[in-house]
């Protein structure tokens, strides 16, 4: 089993890894398109005013500029630990130990606008680059990684069984055929439902920790639904769709 996260836009500074080497990332298919955005980006950051436009910054946010700037000579640390925000913190891969450590960087894969797949030990700076963002050169993002993307995604889905907790602007990077999706669902009192927006990050975090740990091998949605009542989760099943249901 493969858990797909998303990336976050917060990011941890510094990094105790050498300099950025695409070479020594998984999935050396993606490198050409991963050279020309690393390249892109740091001649984007020379022009203040027009990376703000591209990435969508403002004036404050020049710090994102500066990181981009330094994409190949920052120091570098694993992908799990690069990535911050609620669905990281909730997942808090840090405090796992032994086995299930083990299992976790074995199994967790970020989609990234920068990079397209990261296992959780590749070496990464920090960046800024989401997967709506126009860079000058043309052409969105999911137009370039679609043709490089998805034979990757294909593969790992014929060998492995990929649980995709990625957001709609992420997965149109790539499909993943057959994999399961995950949706979070409020419930009221009187039965109605609604989508959960912001705190869905949480839920999917939790949920790919437990699977991140879990001795179980599922071969299926329904497995990982099983997975998931195991750790106290309600969770209903609608073929490849798994909706966690919480109260409103």
């Amino acid at each position: 089993m493969l858990v797909l996260l998303p990336p976050s836009e917060t990011k941890r500074d510094g990094g105790d890894g050498p300099p950025l080497r695409l070479e020594a990332l998984s999935h050396p298919a993606l490198d050409a398109v991963r050279t020309a955005l690393v390249k892109e980006l740091v001649d984007l950051a020379a022009d203040e005013r027009a990376c703000r436009a591209a990435l969508g910054l403002s004036a404050a946010q020049d710090a994102e500029i500066a990181r981009n700037a330094a994409l190949w000579t920052s120091p570098t640390m694993p992908a799990l630990h690069r990535y911050t925000g609620v669905l990281y913190d909730a997942l808090d891969a840090g405090s796992l130990r032994g086995t299930a450590a083990a299992r976790a960087r074995a199994r967790l894969v970020v989609g990234s606008a920068l990079f397209g797949l990261l296992r959780a030990d590749d070496p990464v700076p920090a960046y800024r680059l989401s997967a709506g963002s126009a860079l000058p050169a043309g052409g969105t993002l999911a137009a370039r990684w679609k043709p490089v993307l998805e034979p990757e995604l294909a593969a790992l889905a014929a060998s492995d069984l990929v649980v995709d907790l990625r957001s709609g602007s992420y997965a149109a990077l790539g499909r993943v055929p057959g994999a399961v999706t995950v949706n979070v669902l409020a419930e009221r009192p009187d039965g109605s439902r609604s989508v959960v927006s912001h705190f869905n990050k949480a839920h999917k975090g939790r949920l790919a920790r437990v699977l991140a740990g879990s001795r179980a091998e599922p071969a299926d949605a329904a497995g990982v639904a099983a997975i998931a009542r195991r750790a106290g989760m309600r969770v209903e099943r609608r073929g490849n769709a798994l909706e966690i249901v919480i109260p409103a």
